[in-house]
């Protein structure tokens, strides 16, 4: 991977709304902490692009040309399959959990799923780039929302089984958050957050892993499968 300047987190931005990549230019560039290398509006510009800087991170539409489908998901694959330090952020309008199903598929190392409408709070999306950089994961709180809620209202669901904690520490795991990150937003020990996730595991019939992204693909593996 190219050296980094001055610190700064180096990504390419894909969407082919000239208006959203440099209004994304803009607010990224302007918290201090990202160098933008270069903006592109097809899938195929990013590939050139990315092969050509090596960026620390993309960010790319979810639908751009030629079909306006999943380009950027198969995008998103591409690039973590030739270059797997470069960490990829996928933004999509579309909180269906599908598309994030999808993008998680064959592992969630170094990818994340946020909405549009989450890029104006700069916090989180610096935040995102940060995680995806670091080869962790990040899934957009709204989509996460979705997940559980749908499954909780099914009777049938073991999601129905978790108090309203543990799914409350089930959203905080699905966006990649540790123990103790969990700890300090819910505002309890450390150690409680470990016995609430034990619990969810056992509940759950998942086994826990000591990886974030794997934790995060688990609980997305068994909400697709019991969404079915």
């Amino acid at each position: 991977m190219a050296d980094r300047v001055g610190g700064l987190l180096r990504i390419v931005i894909a969407d082919d709304s000239y208006l959203v990549r440099e209004g994304t230019r803009r607010l990224l560039e302007d918290s201090g902490q990202v160098e933008v290398l270069a903006g592109v509006d097809t899938a195929s510009a990013l590939q050139d692009a990315v092969a050509r800087l090596l960026p620390d991170v993309v960010i790319t539409d979810i639908r751009m040309p030629p079909t306006h489908t999943v380009e950027g998901i198969e995008a998103a694959h591409s690039i973590r399959a030739a270059h797997p330090r470069i960490g990829v952020v996928v933004l999509s309008q579309y909180s269906d959990a599908d598309y994030a199903v999808r993008l998680f598929a064959d592992g969630t190392d170094g990818l994340g799923y946020l909405l549009k409408s989450s890029v104006g709070d700069l916090d989180d999306v610096l935040h995102a780039l940060r995680e995806v950089a670091a080869g962790r994961s990040v899934v957009d709180p709204g989509v996460v929302e979705r997940l559980v809620e749908h499954q909780v209202a099914r009777a049938t669901s073991p999601l129905s089984a978790l108090a309203p904690r543990e799914r409350e520490v089930l959203r905080e795991m699905a966006e990649g958050r540790t123990n103790a990150a969990i700890a300090q937003t819910l505002h309890l020990s450390e150690s409680t957050i470990e016995k609430h996730v034990s619990a969810i595991f056992t509940k759950l019939a998942l086994s826990e892993e000591p990886s974030v992204s794997r934790r995060v693909a688990a609980v997305l593996s068994y909400l697709r499968d019991s969404a079915r």
